[in-house]
């Protein structure tokens, strides 16, 4: 059976000489795999369709198992993210995120328009670093995971000065620090941006300026968040890590 599906590739791994097994994330079905066979022969037309990052309309045939990818069309390719080495691994860490966090044939439109949209705000040249802290904060429910970030973890305060402890999972107010002494100390432009990015509807960005001292203070949080809880351990944040360490000031 034959069925059209709009989607954008997150992996691809070689099958053979000449296939490929390609995942694909959906707006109608969610994330599904697909064979695209000779794709990996130059003069196939699935060739230029089946690359990492391409969103298209992809005509595939739906079987109980791996379906098999007929055709495809593309909507965009994200050029500027394919020419620049540190979007390229952006977007490779946003895509790896979405497959380990996502289960197959599980429909979810909003985190597909979650993920074409932080996709095509990388390409546009929108703040990369904000970008993915909004989306690793958003990613965290299909985790299973729900920081507390509207009130004090421990005594449920929702006023006062706040730190973040990763031992709670959550807000700290200044009345309770004595009670988790390992909290981050974090500027409260930081409490107040974690807060509005967790809630926050990617779809209004807009020009978002942010003091690096308080970005590292986010990162910091979310890295010890997903490091305490997720299980995950991806080699695109890795290398994403080593590549800001490069990274010119």
């Amino acid at each position: 059976m034959l069925q059209k599906c709009e989607g954008i590739i997150i992996r691809t791994n070689d099958y053979g000489e000449t296939n490929k097994i390609v995942t694909l994330y959906t707006r109608e079905w969610g994330k599904i795999g697909v064979m695209a066979r000779g794709a990996k022969k130059p003069s196939s037309r699935l060739a230029a369709i089946t690359q990492v990052f391409t969103y298209g309309q992809f005509l595939v045939q739906k079987t109980s198992g791996l379906g098999v990818l007929q055709q495809g069309e593309t909507i965009a390719t994200f050029r500027s993210i394919r020419e620049d080495i540190f979007l390229t691994a952006y977007a490779s860490y946003v895509v790896e995120l979405t497959d380990k966090c996502t289960e197959d044939r599980k429909t979810n439109p909003f985190l597909f328009e979650m993920l074409y949209q932080t996709i095509n705000y990388l390409d546009e040249g929108y703040d990369p670093e904000i970008l993915l802290y909004i989306y690793e904060l958003k990613m965290l429910p299909l985790l299973g995971l729900y920081p507390q970030l509207n009130e004090c973890s421990i005594c449920k305060s929702t006023e006062g000065e706040f730190a973040f402890s990763i031992k709670e999972g959550g807000l700290l107010c200044h009345r309770c620090y004595e009670k988790e002494p390992y909290h981050l100390k974090v500027s409260q432009a930081t409490i107040r941006l974690l807060r509005l990015f967790y809630y926050f509807d990617l779809s209004r960005l807009g020009s978002i300026a942010v003091k690096d001292e308080t970005k590292k203070e986010i990162k910091q949080v979310i890295d010890m968040y997903y490091e305490e809880y997720s299980g995950l351990y991806l080699k695109s944040k890795r290398f994403l890590d080593q590549l800001d360490n490069f990274r010119l000031p």
